[in-house]
């Protein structure tokens, strides 16, 4: 009889040591996250939704009366990556094409004139919410200059 409890004192001995070993592990797995590796890093996530390629929503208006023109220009802007939701006819006739900033976002002006081939002197703040838009392309009687019609 004796026998069998010191085996059996034996079996718990080794489970309360093999616990107190995995305990340790754990306690120290845990601080190790904690202090020295954070398994989620804040900036991590920032740079990696900074990267994603944002889409840019646009109009393009036709303020020159030459048919065709938006819609060409709709298509050059499809295949630069923009995103032509609108095409249509401004109110008026003008001289010179020009971005309107329908969002207070100049960097998205900013490519927008790039990719036409438009001046940033010719970037307007004009801003409507209510568009849904980040930027309207208004092409105007120097449209042969622009990059669609070259």
């Amino acid at each position: 009889m004796n026998r069998f409890k010191l085996k059996k004192a034996h079996f718990v001995n080794s489970i309360l040591v093999a616990l107190g070993i995995f305990t340790v592990v754990l306690f120290v797995s845990f601080l190790y996250r904690i202090f020295i590796s954070p398994s989620v890093d804040p900036y991590v996530n920032q740079e990696s939704s900074s990267k994603k390629k944002e889409v840019i929503q646009i109009n393009v208006l036709n303020a020159c009366g030459v048919d065709g023109l938006a819609s060409k220009a709709k298509e050059y802007l499809r295949q630069r990556g923009f995103d032509v939701v609108e095409i249509g006819n401004y109110s008026e006739v003008l001289n010179h094409s020009l971005i309107c900033d329908r969002i207070g976002d100049p960097k998205s002006a900013d490519k927008v004139a790039y990719a036409m081939g438009i001046s940033n002197k010719e970037i307007i703040s004009k801003v409507d919410s209510s568009l849904y838009i980040r930027a309207s392309v208004i092409i105007g009687n120097d449209f042969f200059e622009l990059k669609p019609f070259n």
